[in-house]
């Protein structure tokens, strides 16, 4: 994080003016067996599949693997045994689990030698409440949102095959983060294994790294780290080193930036021996993959030794670091950045483990303040990494909350978390600006209010009297600028501070920079002023017609137009200025909900469509009470699944509007409310689970309506007549 005060600003190399505001005014489709046929009708805005059923209580059972056995919500899932995993091939509903793309564009690239960040994720055995792959109603849950800190993040747990749960990876991939699995053995089963796979000839190991390589590419995650905590006998050490080459070769030319990391257990010997370094006793397996995993009972001599064997290779030896401080180790807990302190004076990457220690030992009621804590005590060791992609848009949101929020309305009341939810984070800390030390800039993230989502971004400082505005830094950016973009901030002050607040850009002269790499970047930079966005383009229409305004809740949102040629975008910050004639001490908390940054061209082009709306996999059941569904009795589970580009998505909204007859009850006075939503899709499908609906009346139909609304990445609502249809027409068996 960075705040300045006006005075301490580098005038002599920055043009400083503020933002003011403009006057008021690869297609994934899955084959779908079991689909019912539809009827096709056009209605007055677009096509419209019809689906006919006849209820019955007696379904068809969904595969326990991939839906939860009491619910049938779609979950994350783990491989138990090498026969599970040799056997495993893509299956329709595996594409649950499959995150939205790779990693976004990022500076500087994992491959740069910058000496990185590894966080491995080990929390209570794995597949919590973040199994769900649509979310859950969890009152508390984990939540990480340091993600600017981190290269690498691991999902560990001690099943053979772990695959991480997708809501991890889409947030880790939003940060341009990697993200690995992890194939683990363990005592007496984990030597049985091994045995099977390693002592045989090449045949046996390549089918295993094979099925390792289909599984990071099928589910879009980037790799795995290796932990072999066994012992070996000699023919299986020895076939060690063509395994990890193997699949580290494989894996490279399917998956792109993919990773293998191996964990310090085994020796070259076949005995489980932790080394805590790397030395001529594991020194084979550094040399056949990516990376080195150490174990966590290291001390600074450990770190010495490790400077010859590594050579080059420095930002490939991970040094593991136990949050935990369990064992005979430097640092842990709130004393970690002692620990990174020697870690980087040798110029290693390090390895978190367990860093949600902070959860799991710590009061939960205090867990957003013991986060910041623990972070903000490494800032110094962690070196963050920039955005280099454009749409950025962010709500701020965690991923989880105690309501919903659809652009200023509140949409539902109750506790929520869906990691893939989560958005882009800012660079969060505390600073106190330079000179006695009064003035002071604080950042943290909220669930008390919400522009989008679930929560929204706090900025609270004090502008002493000799300063007369402060600046703070929220993204680090290197982005090539296109030759116009849109900008948008929502906001809102709260108590009664009448600070200015405007938002501000840093640029520099781009150079060569080119798509697909940075180079010979200027050490100068300006500040632009952007000019109000006036004429917007018509998808904005509606987008612009709140800039300016007070809207509801308080929000305001201010929409700029920028026009700069061979600039790069290096940093957006929020400036906060003193009101006219105050010369007092001024306090101030600033709400932000939401931050886009357009590129205008990606504007022009038309939206696809959502198309071919289907619902299969249907169950109904009774409901469990009279009155469960207000006039009631039934519950209805299906799978709707449609088609899109999902390069071109942020997110699917899933709605439905519940009636009888033929008529449309979402184009009716039957839901003067408008649709209800039900939760929010990543792929082209989505599990509707236990929906209340009426029973059908004996010779009518009862009528539920399905709505797809896609969100696109650059975050502006998409009209209705737009989004993709299906209706389900039910009726009671003939007697």
């Amino acid at each position: 994080m960075e705040a300045a005060g006006a005075r301490t600003r580098a005038a002599a190399r920055r043009r400083d003016r503020r933002l003011r505001p403009p006057p008021t005014l690869k297609e994934q489709r899955d084959p779908q067996p079991g689909v019912r046929l539809p009827q096709r009708r056009t209605e007055e805005d677009q096509e419209e599949a019809v689906f006919r059923e006849v209820v019955s209580f007696t379904p068809d059972p969904l595969p326990v693997r991939y839906y939860d056995k009491d619910t049938t919500k779609p979950i994350s899932f783990y491989l138990s045994s090498l026969e599970e995993l040799l056997a495993w091939t893509p299956d329709v509903e595996d594409s649950f689990n499959v995150a939205l793309g790779p990693p976004e564009c990022r500076q500087p690239p994992l491959s740069s030698r910058r000496p990185r960040t590894l966080m491995c994720h080990d929390m209570m055995g794995g597949y919590l409440d973040d199994k769900f792959i649509q979310g859950s109603a969890a009152q508390s849950p984990y939540s990480f949102y340091h993600w600017q800190y981190i290269d690498i993040f691991v999902y560990f747990s001690h099943h053979t095959v772990t695959i991480p749960p997708v809501g991890w990876t889409n947030a880790a991939h939003r940060h341009g983060v990697c993200v690995l699995g992890t194939f683990i053995t363990e005592w007496k089963e984990g030597e049985r294994l091994c045995e099977a796979f390693l002592a045989g000839d090449e045949r046996s190991y390549r089918a295993v790294a094979h099925q390792l390589v289909l599984i990071a590419q099928f589910f879009r995650f980037d790799g795995w780290l290796i932990n072999i905590e066994n012992s070996l006998s000699l023919a299986a050490v020895g076939n060690v080193p063509h395994f990890l080459r193997y699949l580290t070769t494989q894996l490279h030319q399917q998956v792109p930036r993919g990773l293998v990391l191996w964990y310090d257990s085994v020796v070259s010997s076949g005995q489980l021996t932790w080394q805590d370094e790397l030395n001529e006793q594991n020194r084979v397996f550094f040399d056949s993959c990516d990376g080195f995993f150490t174990n966590y009972n290291w001390r600074e001599e450990h770190l010495e030794r490790m400077l010859g064997q590594a050579g080059e290779r420095l930002a490939d030896v991970y040094v593991g670091v136990d949050v935990f401080a369990r064992g005979n180790v430097v640092g842990g807990r709130f004393d970690t950045d002692k620990s990174l302190e020697l870690i980087r004076k040798h110029g290693f990457s390090v390895a978190l483990f367990a860093p949600g220690w902070v959860y799991e030992c710590l009061e939960k009621g205090d867990f957003f303040q013991n986060q910041d804590k623990f972070w903000g005590l490494l800032e110094r060791y962690l070196p963050t990494h920039s955005i280099c992609s454009l749409p950025f848009v962010t709500s701020f949101c965690l991923g989880m909350g105690t309501r919903r929020v659809c652009y200023g309305q509140e949409e539902a009341v109750g506790p929520w978390y869906h990691l893939s939810a989560q958005e882009i984070q800012p660079l969060f800390g505390e600073h106190r600006l330079q000179g006695d030390g009064r003035g002071w800039v604080k950042m943290h993230c909220c669930l008390a209010d919400a522009w989008n989502g679930g929560s929204s971004l706090v900025i609270r400082g004090l502008i002493p009297p000799e300063v007369g505005n402060v600046a703070v830094r929220l993204f680090s950016l290197q982005v090539p600028v296109p030759p116009k973009i849109f900008l948008s901030m929502v906001y809102k002050l709260e108590g009664p501070s009448a600070v200015g607040v405007a938002l501000e850009l840093t640029t520099g002269d781009a150079g060569s920079c080119h798509v697909g790499g940075i180079s010979a970047l200027s050490e100068t930079s300006s500040r632009r002023s952007p000019r109000p966005l006036r004429v917007p383009p018509t998808k904005l229409a509606k987008w612009v017609g709140r800039c300016g305004q007070q809207l509801s809740g308080g929000w305001v949102q201010r929409c700029y137009e920028v026009n700069l040629r061979g600039c790069l975008l290096q940093a957006l910050f929020v400036n906060f200025s003193r009101p006219p004639g105050s010369q007092e001490e001024e306090n101030f908390i600033c709400r932000l909900g939401e931050i886009q940054v357009v590129d205008a061209s990606s504007l022009l082009s038309p939206l696809p469509q959502v198309q071919a709306v289907t619902v299969s996999q249907v169950r109904w059941q009774p409901a469990a009470s009279e009155g469960e569904s207000g006039a009631a009795g039934l519950r209805l589970s299906c799978t709707l699944h449609w088609g899109y580009l999902l390069p071109h998505v942020r997110c699917f909204r899933i709605h439905c509007c519940r009636g009888s007859g033929g008529d449309s009850p979402c184009r009716g006075p039957s839901e003067p409310e408008g649709p209800t939503l039900l939760g929010l899709a990543f792929v082209n499908r989505y599990r509707i689970v236990d929906l209340a609906v009426a029973a059908a009346e004996p010779g009518r139909d009862g009528r539920v309506e399905f709505l797809v609304e896609p969100i696109p990445k650059e975050g502006f609502l998409v009209p209705r007549a737009e989004w993709g249809r299906a209706a389900m027409l039910y009726s009671t068996p003939r007697t």
